[in-house]
């Protein structure tokens, strides 16, 4: 058990790639995708516990119209544990608040980590031993380190960091200097990325001291810092809206990744159930499915006294919940988003939202 930790959960996001099951007042981290049972922040949540003493030194970031359903969800949770943003501003504030709020009570030299409420792990154990040793890598000297995840496809929806020398070894695992973030590449570039073998996708995942964040973000990020020091979370309105990577990690000269294994998906879109899920099945059946012929397919549905029916289809998406049906093609899952972004436009279909 890490008892020196203290786990902060990221869960502000709308996941609106997973829409229509994924909706302004239930977002993806309150479903269950992976058929599990429990939510993703359920799921996160349980894992981090075993990596501190108590739900007393778990705490939840999320939004102001989402805190309700945090507080349904994780009962157990601590009022004064749960920081709700009044309105969203990427995650540079939202971890710079919280680390000044977890520094009241814990004081500069306790060691803070962040991780998103949406992420998929499929070796504990080794999670727990990744995370271990990036603990005693923040004990150990001043650094940020984030968890790198070891690539196994070129892929061009994460960024990548590029790893320089190794530092040192913490719970039998290489630690390196951050060369270099790179931002989402193309196939070709990503494919050379893994074939140069030291970059490893970002995975969103950092710890820290917390008395060594707030030095580095007096230096690199006052306009957020100063701010939230004199007012606090009455700041929010005025703060800008920018990520911790851009905000902080690409100017610190203090960051530090720690390659990682154990199972990862950050379950960015629908395709992420095929990874996760299909095995050697012909389709992806969180639903009651009856099918000829089709293959390659991912169904979902919420209600279960419905059937779906699909006769000779490939490579195909299909979602029901409550009053929309979604049929979309797996290579065209991103565009989710564009269809939001008309019907948020239209006035006549701001339900669905």
């Amino acid at each position: 058990m890490t008892q020196s930790l203290v786990p902060v959960i990221l869960a502000g996001g709308k996941g609106e790639r997973f829409w229509p099951v994924s909706r302004k007042h239930r977002p993806k981290q309150f479903l269950c995708l992976d058929g599990s049972g429990q939510s993703l922040l359920q799921n996160t949540a349980n894992r981090l516990l075993q990596l501190c003493d108590s739900w007393e030194n778990l705490w939840v970031c999320t939004s102001l119209q989402l805190a309700d359903g945090v507080e349904e969800q994780l009962p157990q949770l601590p009022e004064a544990n749960l920081l709700a943003e009044p309105e969203g501003r990427d995650t540079a504030p939202a971890l710079a608040w919280a680390t000044l709020e977890v520094c009241k009570r814990y004081g500069e030299d306790a060691v803070i980590g962040f991780f998103p409420a949406d992420h998929w792990i499929g070796n504990e154990p080794a999670y727990r031993q990744t995370i271990e040793a990036a603990v005693q890598q923040a004990i150990a000297q001043p650094a940020i380190v984030t968890l790198g995840i070891k690539p196994n496809y070129p892929s061009t929806g994460y960024g990548y960091i590029e790893q320089g020398e190794q530092t040192g070894t913490f719970n039998d695992l290489p630690v390196y200097r951050v060369n270099c973030f790179r931002e989402k590449p193309d196939t070709a570039t990503a494919q050379s990325f893994i074939d140069q073998g030291n970059f490893s996708w970002n995975s969103g995942m950092f710890i820290f001291r917390a008395g060594v964040v707030l030095k580095e973000l007096q230096t690199h990020a006052p306009e957020i810092l100063e701010p939230l020091q004199a007012k606090g979370v009455a700041a929010y309105s005025e703060l800008p809206k920018i990520s911790i990577d851009y905000a902080l990690m690409e100017k610190t000269q203090l960051a530090y990744v720690l390659p990682a294994d154990f199972g990862w998906d950050d379950l960015g879109d629908w395709n992420a159930m095929s990874r996760l899920l299909q095995g050697d099945q012909p389709n992806v059946e969180l639903a009651n499915h009856v099918c000829l012929d089709s293959t390659n397919a991912i169904l979902y549905n919420t209600a279960e006294d419905e059937v779906i029916v699909t006769i000779g289809l490939e490579d195909i998406v299909v979602v029901r919940d409550r009053n929309v049906t979604l049929i979309v093609k797996k290579d065209r899952t991103q565009d989710i988003k564009k269809v939001l972004g008309q019907i948020k436009d239209n006035p006549q279909y701001h339900h669905l939202l």
